[in-house]
């Protein structure tokens, strides 16, 4: 594709303690030289495959020489009873958090998966620059982007969203999949709100967020305002880009991944590649 190759993976992960799968677009430049590599975490119900298909971003990262990187959003099969009955908890939801409620605990352990494992098998298995990793999302995707920014500083060189969960610990989305995975003490969970991280950040990274006007899960679901309302008050750097007439979806994505890709790539590609 483009020159480039988009593939697929499954593995045993020791954080999840399940088989998990991830996907891959591997730029022309991919073959012998490092390029950096730009995670994408997809929202509720997604899997590996939703973003490869719908987002048409390849074109964009062949243009700029990044690897995209994008995990499933939840272990599967776990055995877990209730796993795959809602849309919000389990299958398809992991919220990018470690799950510390039974039976939860056992397996639910994103945050983990997506901050520490599977970047390492990323460097160790391909030629990626181990200096040069940006993070975005959409919704609850959009969610973990920016929590994994802000709680592992000088890790990634950016972060970006689309429709981002902004305070999951007070909309029902996130109350419910709190509870559940982390139990009922709420004094836990603000460590997976961005909004309540960014109460006390110093210096996080400048954020882009794109969010459509139309989308039916404005008001309740996602709460940019928020968001914007935090970043306005602590001084924190927040492009905010309110889109007319967009919804919730991945034609929303499609129509502004490449200017994601590109503000991404802008940050990624100081210091240039290293031959291997």
């Amino acid at each position: 594709m483009f020159d480039g190759w988009c593939r697929y993976f499954e593995h045993d992960a020791a954080t999840t303690g399940t088989k998990m799968r991830f996907s891959v677009y591997l730029p022309p430049q991919h073959e012998g030289w490092q390029v950096p590599v730009l995670y994408w975490l997809s929202g509720l119900t997604c899997t590996e495959e939703n973003f490869m298909i719908k987002a048409g971003a390849q074109r964009y990262a062949a243009e700029h020489g990044v690897m995209l990187v994008v995990p499933d959003t939840s272990p599967r099969n776990t055995g877990i009873p209730g796993e795959d009955t809602r849309y919000d908890m389990g299958s398809g939801a992991g919220f990018y958090l470690n799950a510390t409620n039974e039976p939860w605990s056992k397996h639910y352990q994103m945050y983990d998966y997506v901050a520490d494992e599977l970047p390492k098998i990323i460097e160790e298995q391909f030629n990626a620059r181990p200096d040069a990793a940006s993070i975005f999302g959409h919704s609850m995707g959009g969610h973990g982007a920016l929590v994994l920014s802000l709680r592992n500083p000088g890790k990634y060189r950016s972060v970006s969203a689309f429709s981002p969960i902004c305070a999951p610990t007070q909309v029902a989305w996130g109350q419910q999949a709190f509870k559940n995975y982390l139990g009922e003490d709420t004094s836990t969970w603000s460590q997976y709100d961005a909004v309540a991280l960014l109460e006390k950040a110093e210096n996080p990274l400048p954020m882009l967020v794109d969010q459509g006007m139309d989308d039916e899960f404005l008001k309740e679901g996602l709460r940019v305002d928020l968001l914007e309302e935090v970043c306005q008050r602590r001084g924190h750097q927040l492009n905010l880009r309110m889109r007319p007439k967009y919804d919730h979806s991945y034609y929303f994505v499609a129509s502004f991944i490449g200017e994601h890709i590109s503000y991404h790539a802008g940050h990624l590609t100081q210091g240039g590649s290293e031959g291997v």
